[in-house]
C-alpha cells in the first residue's frame, strides 16, 4: 500500500497515485482530496521506498510505522507534535526504533514521519507492511509427461 503513497518535495501533504500520463502522474491530497498533476520536475518519493537511518543499516519506513501502530495500538500518536520538544520527538522514536541513528535523524523527521503516520491513521490505510508476491513453489505444479 505504502508504493501508492507519495510524498512530494514542496507540497505539505501526502498524495495517493490515482493515474500517470506522459511525462507526468495524477495524484489526490489525503488532506483535501483535490487532484493535481506531479511532473517530472518535482521531486516525487513513495513512502516505500523511504528507511529511517539506524546505527547498523536503515530501517524500511514500513516497520517504523507498524511500531508506532502497535505502540498506540491503532490509534493517532499520544505526542502533541505542534508543542513537541526535540527531547521529546527523539524519546517518542526511540521507544518504536531504539537503535535510530541520532545523528542523522533530526526532530523535524521525527515530526513529518509521525504526522505521516497519523495522516494514514485517518485516512484507514492502516496496514503498512507490503505486499509480497507468492514465491512460484506454492503455485500448484503441473503434471509433467515423461
Amino acid at each position: 500500500m505504502l508504493k501508492t503513497i507519495l510524498s512530494i518535495s514542496g507540497k505539505p501533504s501526502l498524495f495517493k497515485l490515482v493515474s500517470h500520463g506522459k511525462n507526468m502522474l495524477i495524484v489526490e491530497s489525503l488532506v483535501d482530496q483535490k487532484r493535481i498533476p506531479a511532473y517530472a520536475k518535482d521531486k516525487v518519493i513513495s513512502l516505500g521506498d523511504i528507511a529511517i537511518y539506524t546505527d547498523e543499516a536503515e530501517a524500511p519506513l514500513h516497520e517504523v510505522l507498524t511500531s508506532i501502530k502497535n505502540k498506540e495500538n491503532g490509534a493517532n500518536t499520544s505526542l502533541n507534535l505542534t508543542g513537541a520538544k526535540p527531547e521529546e520527538l527523539w524519546a517518542y522514536l526511540a521507544e518504536v526504533l531504539p537503535n535510530f541513528d541520532r545523528e542523522r535523524v533530526y526532530p523535524s523527521d521525527i515530526k513529518k514521519l509521525l504526522a505521516w503516520y497519523n495522516l494514514l491513521i485517518a485516512n484507514g490505510i492502516t496496514e503498512f507492511t507490503p505486499e509480497e508476491t507468492k514465491p512460484e513453489t506454492e503455485q500448484p505444479e503441473e503434471k509433467r509427461e515423461e
